[in-house]
């Protein structure tokens, strides 16, 4: 009785935190949300001030496998590029199309495992460069979350064509910024636990071949545990991430899409598989 407890006030908590640190930053977001120009300082506002107050809030600690794995010398260039970038970004080119290879030359296309809800604000907190999801168009009918979701992400619904073809061009326009694009390859989260990594879907390798954008594979091991979909289960803890060597497209084009997702799937599923041999205490 007292793990069932446990559970429903400690799932009632998150949707209070949530909504209650949107409406304290109501104004802000008010207002960042009023130009897609301020969209940068909308992010880190999310990412500092709502999700990491969140994952904190709710007893969960990211860690991040791949920096401990970084050597002293390879995290000092990691920093010095990160530094690189957003002193590029706030730098102003004149001429149009030298201003479109600056920026666009820093996006990436961030693709993730996904099972939980707790998979967006851990995604927020694992990148300081902005990015911009691609979300189903169900979230926008949220009462206040939903409000500032329609503002800053990509909507697709997945029942249209027309909505899919749209996320393209509105990818491709918020990649021209200097944005990077976040997506689930698996379109939703599984309604089979047991399935360790789901079928990709083609949106995302698409967009990177045709921006010929990196794409930036990021393994979240342990969010299905901590914060399933099911009502009873969850508990606090770590939460560890790695984020895994980039793949590049350049050079790719559309007819090289299904390797390259196959490329990215077996990445993630491989990582994924060790941990639970691991967990288990087993050898593959």
């Amino acid at each position: 009785m007292l793990k069932y407890l446990f559970w429903t006030l400690w799932h009632v908590w998150f949707y209070v935190l949530t909504t209650l640190l949107i409406v304290l930053l109501l104004p802000v977001l008010l207002v960042f949300t009023a130009r897609r120009e301020w969209y940068p300082q909308l992010y880190w506002v999310a990412r500092n001030l709502w999700a990491r107050p969140i994952l904190y809030g709710m007893g969960w600690r990211p860690m991040d496998r791949s920096q401990r794995a970084e050597s002293r010398e390879q995290r000092k260039w990691r920093e010095l590029a990160q530094r690189q970038y957003v002193k590029s970004n706030e730098q102003r080119v004149d001429s149009k199309s030298s201003k479109l290879k600056a920026q666009s030359s820093h996006s990436q296309m961030l693709i993730a495992n996904h099972t939980s809800m707790s998979d967006i604000m851990l995604m927020l907190v694992c990148s300081r460069a902005p990015f911009v999801f691609v979300g189903k168009k169900e979230l926008a009918k949220l009462p206040l979350f939903g409000f500032f979701y329609r503002r800053a992400v990509i909507m697709v619904d997945r029942s249209s064509a027309q909505s899919r073809r749209e996320v393209y061009t509105q990818a491709m326009e918020r990649i021209a910024q200097g944005l990077s694009i976040c997506i689930f390859p698996e379109g939703g989260v599984p309604d089979d636990e047991s399935i360790v990594l789901d079928k990709f879907k083609d949106g995302a390798f698409r967009i990177a071949i045709e921006c010929q954008i990196p794409i930036v594979p990021i393994v979240f091991y342990d969010n299905k545990h901590r914060f399933p979909y099911r009502f009873f289960a969850g508990s606090p803890g770590r939460m560890r991430v790695e984020v895994l060597p980039t793949i590049s497209t350049e050079g790719l084009i559309l007819e090289d899409k299904e390797s390259l997702k196959t490329q990215c799937h077996k990445a993630i599923y491989d990582k994924l598989l060790g941990d639970s041999f691991e967990l288990l205490g087993l050898t593959r």
